[in-house]
């Protein structure tokens, strides 16, 4: 028997929060069934290691290279406006209001019968940038809104 192995659509995915002063006590197993919402677009699933280049005398034909830091870029989710939960832009505004607090986030990419196949979790999150919808009488487009959130990390968690 041949086992088929598919790439995983890039369609079907959510994001759940996770209070970080009470991650000791949270599950991600538990942390799975509470989705805080589902987007159209995902983007920043990025994590980059610097390197620097030491120029060592002598040695004329190559350059050594040494990893040092890493670095996580922002993420960025889009979905349509709902007529429900605003918990995305409260999570922002209470960072206005000078009452945040971080969040860790698994982004859960699901496989095509709905089960959780790979999971990023972002670590002590901060909403930095919430951008509602474009409004224009003349189109008939869904309504869009953003957040951008900056994180201090990005693991990839074993599947549930």
């Amino acid at each position: 028997m041949k086992i088929r192995i598919d790439p995983l659509g890039v369609f079907n995915f959510y994001l759940t929060l996770i209070d970080t002063s009470n991650v000791f006590g949270t599950l991600i197993t538990s942390a799975l069934n509470y989705k805080v919402a589902g987007f159209s677009e995902c983007s920043g699933l990025e994590a980059t290691v610097e390197v620097f280049e030491y120029k060592e005398g002598g040695l004329n034909d190559y350059v050594r290279k040494f990893p040092t830091r890493a670095s996580f870029s922002n993420i960025t989710l889009k979905h349509g406006v709902i007529y429900l939960f605003d918990d995305l832009w409260s999570w922002h505004n209470d960072f206005v209001l000078g009452r945040g607090k971080r969040k860790d986030g698994l982004i859960v990419l699901l496989d095509e019968s709905r089960m959780p196949a790979k999971i990023w979790r972002f670590k002590r999150g901060v909403p930095m940038k919430w951008t509602g919808p474009s409004l224009n009488a003349a189109q008939s487009s869904v309504a869009i809104e953003a957040l951008e959130i900056s994180h201090e990390g990005l693991i990839m968690e074993l599947g549930a």
